[in-house]
């Protein structure tokens, strides 16, 4: 006769099937038990017919994977523990010493730092091109050029560039484009086919950490590709690093996606109004926000997302030259619902001062404001509170 605590570990009770509720079940498993050795030797990880070890899926994992991929109208969707990890693992699935990579000036900042540190100790180069000009993308595509980072709208500075232009110019010389998708959301344009055409990106990355989580408390990316070759060679990439993901995590992003739409709408509409009261400030030089007149790209967002109407809950402000950096950051400090922190796509609102001249190539594309810019996150708060802060801090300048 068995002992007690055998018998808790080896139960043989299992609950009924077809049990169906809102939400996906959550399994947790690093190990994955298989009915008998024949089982175990047939089973293959690079598929999703089958389980075979937690860091190679789980139904609460693959669940998330499929929702992603139809988001962004893709096939096969990648999981990992951040957005740099998404670029990260796009950037080494792909490259090998000798390759060169291209990425926007304006890209997301650890981008750049990835290609500087260790792109460059692996004998991978990388040239930094002008966004808004797909003639200096063309111009620096080269035999050695194996992938093109591509963003939309750019990071910090808003522009929003001709994504048809720039990958189109990659795509006549057999080059792979990727682009970080996390403005998007999956929900302004369709990274896999510009404005119903067919075209677009091959792959598209995403920090699930923004709107598709919404609560600021998780952290986590996607990679999303249509192209079953490239998803074979990223799936493989993805084992050899040992991704995983925590399955807390997985669920909490599961919860969020049925709210996404609805959120990233509301973002998009305080910030729209936010940023059109801005224009009106004398102690503003410049609003920086694809959808506004103006805003470098704007005829660009107005071709590619017209369709949707949507721009996401972020813009940035130029303030005016008098102003110097001591007084912006007081500016900063002084806002009470704006809290100063990174990232973005929460209910909490958020604001960052950023030092262009310290983040952009003067060779590449020169930057045109000498005042100080300011970065804001429109969360979920009422619009006219936050514009009553914002009002009292700018009184303060």
């Amino acid at each position: 006769m068995r002992k007690p605590i055998t018998d808790l570990i080896h139960h043989p009770y299992s609950p009924p099937a077809h049990f169906a509720a809102p939400q996906p079940g959550v399994y947790k498993a690093s190990t994955v038990f298989f009915a008998d050795v024949a089982a175990m030797r047939a089973r293959d990880w690079r598929t999703k017919v089958g389980y075979t070890y937690g860091l190679h899926g789980t139904p609460t994992t693959f669940t998330l994977e499929e929702r992603l991929a139809t988001l962004e109208g893709g096939a096969e969707c990648l999981l990992v523990p951040s957005g740099l990890a998404a670029i990260s693992l796009v950037s080494f699935a792909l490259l090998k010493a000798g390759d060169e990579v291209l990425i926007p000036d304006n890209a997301y900042g650890p981008n750049k730092a990835l290609a500087n540190g260790e792109l460059a100790n692996f004998g991978i180069s990388h040239r930094l091109y002008d966004a808004m000009n797909p003639a200096d993308l063309a111009a620096k595509l080269s035999d050695r050029t194996k992938l093109v980072w591509v963003e939309a709208a750019g990071s910090v500075t808003m522009e929003f560039p001709d994504l048809p232009a720039l990958v189109g110019a990659c795509r006549e010389r057999g080059v792979i484009t990727a682009l970080d998708n996390t403005w998007g959301a999956g929900l302004a344009f369709a990274p896999f086919d510009f404005n119903g055409t067919g075209q677009g990106v091959d792959i598209s990355v995403h920090a699930l950490t923004k709107y598709p989580s919404g609560g600021g408390d998780v952290l986590m990316g996607s990679v999303v590709t249509r192209d079953e070759r490239l998803h074979r060679a990223l799936k493989l990439t993805h084992m050899r690093m040992g991704f995983g993901i925590g399955v807390g995590d997985v669920e909490t992003v599961l919860r969020s996606l049925p709210s996404l739409a609805l959120r990233y709408q509301a973002h998009d509409r305080g910030a729209r109004e936010l940023a059109r009261w801005l224009e009106g400030r004398v102690e503003i030089a410049q609003v920086l926000h694809p959808a506004l007149e103006g805003s470098p790209g704007h005829a660009h967002w107005l071709r590619l997302c017209g369709a949707s109407d949507l721009a996401a809950g972020l813009f940035s402000v130029v303030f005016d030259a008098r102003y110097g950096t001591e007084q912006v950051d007081r500016f900063c400090d002084r806002l009470a619902l704006f809290r100063l922190g990174y990232s973005w796509g929460g209910p909490i609102s958020l604001v960052v001062p950023y030092d262009i001249g310290l983040m952009r190539d003067a060779a590449v594309a020169r930057w045109p404001h000498k005042g100080t810019l300011v970065r804001f996150s429109i969360g979920l708060e009422d619009v006219d509170d936050l514009r009553a802060d914002l009002e009292q801090a700018l009184a303060a300048l």
